[in-house]
């Protein structure tokens, strides 16, 4: 049986999936971003637990068949970024595709859910990934455009500016800031308590 589940965007989300799976005495076969796959049928009250579990963080059962599209097109669209340098179409060609449907009834299917475009979804997406390397990969701005397929550094730094309201540059002097705060936290507890040292 396959459960959709609306909010999944990392890894850590797929390990809270399966433990709440696993803590209902569920088998899960597979755990993707959107989708758990189990051994069982599950009856409405076991579903009801889950759901209560996952809440916890935000994320949540979908029931309606228009939801479960939604939640397989965002599926799709973290699949597109992952691979998209080795992915020979363009998203509306690649998503036609794997949902076998038209793209404009995906793409007005998904606006009108989310209030967003496709586009702007991937883009989203991009920018994320886009913090996590600045943050923890010592790749330069040129590479993150690069790697995750913006056409040039202008395009990744107007694109970034424009999702989080900093250039890359910016943020990046943030990661920098937010270090020191830490580091200078600690120093004062080392000064407040110098027999832990």
């Amino acid at each position: 049986m396959k459960i959709y589940i609306r909010n999944m965007a990392c890894e850590s989300c797929i390990i809270v999936v399966r433990e709440a799976l696993e803590d209902l005495n569920l088998h899960p076969i597979k755990v993707e971003l959107g989708v758990a796959e189990i051994k069982e049928e599950i009856d409405a009250n076991t579903k009801k637990k889950l759901n209560q579990k996952i809440l916890k963080v935000g994320l949540e059962i979908v029931e309606s068949k228009g939801g479960i599209l939604i939640e397989k097109i965002k599926h799709l669209c973290q699949e597109y970024v992952e691979k998209e340098a080795n992915i020979k179409e363009n998203v509306s060609d690649y998503l036609s595709k794997k949902l076998d449907k038209d793209y404009s009834y995906i793409s007005n299917a998904f606006s009108e859910v989310t209030s967003c475009t496709i586009i702007m979804y991937i883009n989203l997406i991009k920018i994320e990934k886009a913090k996590e390397m600045i943050l923890f990969e010592e790749d330069n701005f040129t590479e993150i455009a690069t790697r995750l397929n913006f056409s040039n550094l202008s395009a990744f730094s107007a694109q970034f500016k424009k999702v989080t309201g900093f250039s890359p540059s910016y943020f990046k002097k943030l990661k920098v800031i937010r270090r020191k705060a830490i580091q200078t936290l600690t120093e004062d507890l080392k000064k407040e308590n110098p027999k832990n040292e």
